[in-house]
């Protein structure tokens, strides 16, 4: 007898019991000396039947060899990617057709549903687009995000000064001196942005262009050079990203010139723990002056490295250019260095996108606009330092000397200067 015959005598037993109170229900009486027989009889086969299935399934459990048990989890992981290649491409084809104008009878069936402002939500594409914005701005993909809605309070633990418990040697009998750190918190919200982006409809209406990818690129491209800036400049009463939180700081000595003592005391202010991740950030034109130092024999700082994703290191960390830093002038923050995840961005991945069809009638194009939530703030200001050109030159420097008034450091360069 298998398991399957099993359970079908169960539950015709179970039916049979569940009739049988019905009609003492519907007849408003106690059972009879005969249906209470019947009754306990019932209850007992069902019983023994549960415990004879409960038996052979665990028997089967045990006889069940390990590799068995490994090629099922295997095939049930591959049948679930299947599953969800299969759901992506029907939400992509949707999608496609959406911006096209032919609509599907039923959006739902595609995980595309109409949000409150009427805007479209393919939960495939909007995941793509976030992947590809990380994949643009590798300054939001080593932060640390938080993926949530509404208000969030990060706490951190803060020690400077007497405040800061530190370990020492202690006498038998003789109270410890108590030090207390200071707990404090940032607060992350969410600050509204949105992306439009204009797409001809010459292109969409061209069979072998892919429109789904198109909307995807333009739309992380666009994502990720406003977030990356907001990231490095943040704005005043919205996202306050690093130029308002990191504290650690080296100012140069001149207005329009970096050197290479100053790059070094840029690293070193960040302690050894936390000098594993760190990268450097500046702008093409700050990473021209920088390729041109050279150290006291002679060899450049800056060095080409096929093995990481930026192509250099400026000692020994990962050198990224980014076109949102500024150029060095006088009073600018020209470098960044240090460990991104010691800055905190509130993310939420829910993209709610838009097709305008007749916005743009026009212009022969359609609208695709996209919505977002984010904020971003220095979470711990141990991790990040950096680089900021002085306000005014040192007193016999103008600010024009190659050297820096320093005749041992002559490699200190200006951006143009050959």
């Amino acid at each position: 007898m298998n398991l399957k015959t099993l359970t079908e005598q169960r539950s015709d037993k179970q039916n049979e019991m569940e009739s049988l109170l019905n009609k003492v229900e519907a007849e408003q009486r106690a059972f009879t000396d005969e249906e209470n027989e019947l009754f306990t009889q019932l209850e007992t086969d069902i019983s023994n039947l549960n415990r004879t299935i409960d038996s052979i399934k665990k028997g089967r459990e045990l006889a069940k060899e390990p590799d068995e048990e490994e090629k099922e989890e295997k095939k049930e992981e591959e049948e679930e990617v299947k599953e969800n290649e299969q759901r992506a491409l029907s939400e992509e084809r949707a999608f496609e057709s959406y911006i096209r104008g032919v609509l599907a009878e039923n959006r739902d069936d595609d995980n595309l549903t109409k949000g409150a402002n009427g805007a479209v939500i393919p939960v495939t594409i909007a995941k793509k687009i976030i992947k590809k914005v990380y994949d643009i701005s590798p300054i939001l993909e080593k932060s640390t995000k938080y993926n949530v809605k509404g208000k969030l309070e990060i706490p951190y633990y803060s020690e400077s000064g007497t405040a800061k418990v530190n370990m020492a040697y202690a006498t038998e009998f003789t109270s410890l001196e108590g030090h207390i750190g200071n707990f404090a918190n940032i607060e992350l919200t969410g600050y509204l942005a949105g992306a439009l982006a204009k797409i001809s409809k010459s292109l969409i209406n061209n069979s072998d262009f892919n429109i789904v990818q198109e909307v995807i690129n333009i739309m992380a491209e666009s994502i990720a050079v406003f977030v990356e800036k907001e990231l490095i400049k943040g704005t005043s009463q919205k996202v306050a990203g690093l130029a308002s939180g990191v504290t650690l700081s080296v100012t140069s000595a001149s207005t329009s010139a970096i050197t290479a003592d100053e790059i070094i005391k840029t690293k070193r202010k960040i302690k050894q723990r936390f000098q594993k991740n760190a990268i450097w950030i500046m702008s093409p034109e700050t990473l021209t002056a920088v390729a041109l130092l050279k150290d006291d024999n002679g060899r450049y700082l800056l060095q080409d490295d096929i093995t990481n994703d930026f192509g250099y290191t400026l000692l020994g960390k990962p050198v990224y250019e980014s076109d949102n830093m500024d150029e060095i002038g006088s009073g600018k923050t020209v470098i960044y260095y240090g460990d991104m995840s010691g800055l905190a961005t509130k993310f939420v991945e829910e993209l709610e996108i838009e097709v305008l069809r007749e916005k743009y009638a026009d212009q022969h194009a359609i609208g695709v606009v996209a919505w977002m939530e984010f904020d971003a703030k220095v979470e711990d200001a141990q991790k990040i330092s950096k680089l900021v050109c002085a306000t005014t030159p040192e007193p016999g420097n103008n600010g024009n000397d190659d050297n820096n008034g320093n005749e041992e450091n002559p490699e200190e360069l200006n951006p143009g200067e050959e």
